[in-house]
This record gives C-alpha cells, sequence and structure tokens, in this order.
C-alpha cells in the first residue's frame, strides 16, 4: 500500500507546502484570538480555534512526512526497533498513526467551524459525529478517499452556512469567506484522483491558496474593523 502520493520529483516541494499551510494556519489563529479580544465575537474565535485544529493536523502530516522522505535518525531508529523485535515488517504503523491524527484533527477542525453558526457548540449529537470522524480517520489510511469526502461534506455544510449569512447580511467579507472554502472543497474533489501524481501537486497547491485567502481576510477584517 502506498502512504502517500507525493510524486518523487514533489517531495521537498510538497513538505514546504504543509510548512507555510502550518505556519499560515498558525498565525490565523493567533490573529482570530485578537480579533475576538477587539470585538468579543465568539465566531471568531471559534474560527480561530477551528483552524488551530486544522494546523496541528498539519504539524502532524509535517513531523511524519520528514521521518517518511528522509533518511533522519528517527527513522533509522524505527526501523532497528522492528528489526530487532520484529514488531512488525514495515513502518507502516508509525506512519499511520502520524496520518491519523492529522485526518481526526482536520476533521475536528472543520466541524468545530461548521457548528458555529450553531447556539451550542457541543451538542447531544456530538459524541456520535465524534464517533464517526474516529472511524473515518482509521478507515483513512487504507482507503484515503473515505476521509476526503468526509471532509469535502463538511466543507459544503460550512459553505453553506456561510452562503445563508451572505444572504440575509450581504457582508463582502462572507464572498471571500465562501470563495475560500470552495476553492478548499474543489481541492478535497481533486484530491480524490491524489494517485494521478498532478492531481496531488494541484490539489495542494490549491489547499494552501484557500489558507491563504482566509488569513488575507482576518488581516482585512482586522486592519478595517469590519465584521464577519
Amino acid at each position: 500500500m502506498k502512504i502517500v502520493f507525493t510524486p518523487d520529483w514533489f517531495l521537498n516541494n510538497d513538505l514546504l507546502i504543509e510548512v507555510v499551510s502550518f505556519f499560515v494556519l498558525i498565525t490565523f489563529f493567533f490573529l482570530a484570538i485578537k480579533g475576538y479580544k477587539i470585538n468579543k465575537k465568539k465566531s471568531l474565535l471559534y474560527l480561530g480555534v477551528g483552524f488551530l485544529l486544522v494546523a496541528l493536523g498539519e504539524l502532524a502530516t509535517i513531523l511524519t512526512k520528514i521521518v517518511l522522505y528522509y533518511d533522519t535518525t528517527i527513522t533509522r531508529e524505527i526501523g532497528q526497533t522492528i528489526i530487532t523485535y520484529q514488531v512488525v515488517k514495515t513502518v507502516d504503523i508509525f506512519y499511520n498513526i502520524g496520518f491519523f491524527f492529522q485526518k481526526i484533527l482536520t476533521l475536528l477542525g472543520f466541524y468545530l467551524i461548521y457548528k458555529i453558526p450553531s447556539k451550542k457548540i457541543v451538542s447531544g449529537d456530538s459524541l456520535l459525529v465524534f464517533n464517526l470522524i474516529v472511524i473515518v480517520a482509521l478507515l483513512g489510511s487504507a482507503w484515503y478517499f473515505t476521509y476526503h469526502i468526509t471532509a469535502l461534506l463538511i466543507i459544503f455544510l460550512i459553505i453553506n452556512n456561510y452562503y445563508k449569512t451572505y444572504v440575509k447580511e450581504k457582508i463582502s467579507n462572507q464572498k471571500i469567506l465562501i470563495a475560500a472554502f470552495g476553492l478548499l472543497a474543489l481541492s478535497q474533489i481533486i484530491f480524490l484522483f491524489s494517485q494521478i501524481d498532478y492531481f496531488y501537486v494541484i490539489a495542494q497547491s490549491m489547499q494552501l491558496i484557500s489558507y491563504i485567502t482566509l488569513f488575507a481576510l482576518v488581516v482585512k477584517i482586522l486592519k478595517n474593523g469590519k465584521k464577519t
């Protein structure tokens, strides 16, 4: 089983995109917290926390891919442990754990963002949803498309929420949010075809652009003092 679909010629750039995405998302979180302190709007706080979870998911991916792509001390130690104790035949279990955390944190982050318009972030169905997210994250290593389809569905629900808000309030910033999440949704669709080299590259690049768009929006909000 191939754990990732990154083309060999794209390995360094792939990791670079992950690193940039992480810093964009973590900066987004801090800016959202700053915005929350200014206007006390909880939706901005939850949006920031949601993307903090996504950022931590990116961090899990970065650490896993460093071991996967490069000959590091950790890689050699893992290999030596497996050979010595004959626990498993490959290091797949280590990589699967890393990507499991990436998937579960990202899905939880998106779900939190989806729940922002609700009166209660934690509701009666939250436990059921959390259980389903765990199952999807576990299955995501063997059947990668289950993760991307689930992420896609949650992002569609997020877009629907912001579209309804835009129709009611006609706030221009909502259009930017919709466009950013639209790009993110499109990246998930393209990820479904990750086995084709260039599709994976396009999806990764588009996902980064969506994060940068969201980051630029928060900077705009803080600068102009407008409400989302």
